[in-house]
């Protein structure tokens, strides 16, 4: 996406955010190489989607599913160690992974790019590649390419095998635009009617408050707050959305949101200071609610 940042927003998108920090860990990504592909291919040594682990030949425990609710990457890092202290580029068996979701691919990947200096941030919206006519839940990674001059969708989640599964025809490290729909263009797509809401979710949720819980999460994420999936913020998010949405302030008030999310770079300062000055979109303190998950 050709925005032209400034370069503030360059120097804060290289700069680690509270999810990303890997700590203690960041001489993990000390030696690591700067190509895309090769980074792609040790977020998916490490990693094993949930979804997607018995189609590889595990079925994990709940034990191991339990790393799935750690937000932050110093500490799922520091697990990865504790069961392999290898460097994370050595190969891992698939035994050896750690069980995660699109979410966790998204911010490992991130948090590398960061601490490479190169500027990238999470987005959250949804994939139109998982399921026939459908928009599935989904987390990709974006990183500002200098060369090219435009920042650039990478779903660190697809490889070869997922790639041959879903037949995928375009490059992971090049996800076209109307392949990945972030959460403020599935907003405003619902709300021109050019897309069912049912049609935007994952499992047995979806709907207008799904497509509205992925805005938010999209609007922290600006802010380098990549909250889990299924966590809520109880000022802001709800299961009550009904269709037709029922006109009034808040509705103003999602449209204003999902238009910012979509102005991204142009809309920075705006972006910034709601999540710092309006008490909905603050993370609460102790720790966040979930609801779905």
């Amino acid at each position: 996406m050709k925005t032209n940042p400034t370069p503030e927003i360059l120097a804060y998108y290289t700069s680690q955010g509270p999810m990303t920090d890997p700590g203690g860990y960041g001489h993990l990504f000390d030696d690591l190489s700067v190509n895309l592909g090769e980074l792609c291919s040790l977020v998916q040594n490490n990693l094993l989607h949930v979804y997607w682990a018995e189609r590889y030949g595990r079925s994990p425990s709940e034990d191991e599913k339990a790393t799935l609710n750690v937000r932050p990457m110093s500490q799922k890092l520091a697990r990865m160690q504790a069961s392999d202290p290898r460097p994370l580029n050595e190969t891992r068996s698939l035994e050896g992974r750690q069980i995660g979701n699109c979410r966790d691919f998204t911010v490992m990947l991130t948090s590398i790019l960061r601490h490479l200096r190169i500027p990238a941030r999470a987005r959250c919206g949804f994939g139109t590649y998982f399921l026939p006519d459908h928009f599935e839940d989904h987390w990709v990674c974006e990183y500002w390419n200098e060369t090219q001059n435009r920042w650039v969708l990478v779903d660190a989640q697809l490889d070869d095998f997922q790639r041959n599964e879903l037949k995928v025809t375009f490059d992971p490290l090049d996800v076209p635009r109307d392949q990945f729909v972030v959460a403020g263009q599935a907003w405003q797509m619902c709300r021109h009617r050019e897309a069912d809401p049912q049609k935007f979710g994952i499992f047995e949720w979806h709907g207008w408050w799904f497509i509205w819980g992925n805005v938010v999460r999209e609007l922290l994420a600006y802010s380098k707050v990549e909250i889990l999936p299924w966590d809520v913020l109880p000022g802001c998010m709800t299961h009550e959305m009904e269709d037709p949405l029922p006109e009034g302030v808040e509705l103003a008030l999602y449209d204003g949101i999902a238009a910012l999310t979509l102005a991204g770079d142009l809309a920075y300062q705006e972006l910034r200071a709601v999540v710092e000055r309006d008490a909905r979109f603050q993370i609460p303190t102790e720790i966040f609610q979930s609801k779905v998950g």
